[in-house]
């Protein structure tokens, strides 16, 4: 195969490649992060003068991320997206075949252990889920995003998408039905009475409380709220919801507290209480139990830790 063919040489246009890559994700979060991720290597790439793509250049670009002392997870991710582009290279006549096969065998950077995470205590997700002022519209907004969050354990994403529409009863009791997830994962999400109730609070404040019948946005839950206390729009980013919940983790001294730990503290809450591991499963929509098990640490119990029975104490 002539040079001339292969990709991210000095006269080939990365960004149709590019394009192909995303294209071929359904996860707008995935989509970030690859698109980060080729940015990144496209920029070193440039600045060593654009060598064709090779398994040496991956190689190379590997190593130094990891003198660049990034975490094995993000090394990884950014290895991922290359692998992705050297296929949809080589599928696109732009790249060798064996050269694209070769870039796919640069494996990864081991991760000795599991990162615990972050969550919030019983008392403390009580103390956030009460920070919003209530006697706004806004207040009444973040109490509701909160109450999802904390009390249905959905991704950022899946509440800023949240519709009237998926708000239904089964059996007796409100659930968010047909909920698509990561991976395209259907899924039915219980609903405490609490986090019903902020919803339903919210939407009649706002005036939007017939949003099944909206149909811009599939009648959006969460809207936007100008600084005038007025509803803005007809939905709201998955950013404007992890904004909201930095805002009151801030208020409440949790800082460096994310969206997806409000997710995390819903399983460990949920296990503490009792709730089976296969039934915390299906509300997350996880696709196996060991998903499940590994993000809620189940074999690790910082409760009753083995350093309690030590015997140790200071004068």
């Amino acid at each position: 195969m002539s040079n001339e063919l292969v990709i991210i040489n000095k006269k080939a246009d990365v960004r149709p490649i590019v394009n192909l890559v995303l294209d071929g994700l359904t996860s707008e979060h995935s989509k970030r992060s690859y698109e980060r991720a080729l940015a990144d290597f496209l920029t070193w790439h440039q600045e060593q003068g654009r060598p064709a793509l090779s398994k040496a250049v991956v190689q190379a670009y590997k190593s130094k991320l990891e003198v660049d002392g990034l975490a094995p997870a993000t090394v990884n991710l950014r290895l991922s997206a290359i692998r992705k582009l050297a296929v949809e290279a080589a599928d696109n006549g732009l790249l060798d075949p064996v050269l694209a096969q070769g870039i796919t065998r640069v494996h990864g950077v081991k991760q000795a252990g599991t990162r615990s995470g972050n969550w919030l205590t019983r008392e403390q997700a009580q103390a956030l889920l009460d920070a919003p002022d209530a006697r706004t519209l806004k207040g009444l907004r973040d109490r509701a995003i909160l109450a999802v969050l904390l009390g249905c354990g959905l991704r950022r994403s899946e509440c800023a998408a949240l519709a009237f529409a998926g708000l239904q009863q089964r059996e007796g009791r409100w659930c968010i039905v047909d909920l698509v997830g990561k991976g395209q994962r259907v899924r039915t999400v219980p609903m405490p009475s609490w986090a019903k109730a902020a919803v339903d609070e919210w939407a009649h404040a706002a005036g939007i409380a017939d949003g099944l019948l909206d149909t811009m946005n599939a009648g959006r839950v969460f809207r936007s709220v100008n600084k005038g206390g007025w509803v803005n729009g007809d939905g709201m980013t998955s950013q404007g919801v992890a904004d909201v919940v930095r805002e009151y983790a801030a208020a409440c001294g949790f800082y460096g507290l994310a969206a997806h730990d409000l997710r995390r503290t819903w399983a460990k809450l949920a296990h503490k209480g009792g709730a089976a591991v296969d039934q915390i499963q299906l509300t997350l929509g996880h696709a196996s139990m060991q998903t499940t098990e590994r993000y809620l640490g189940v074999a690790q119990d910082l409760t009753d830790a083995p350093c309690d029975v030590l015997g140790l104490r200071l004068e």
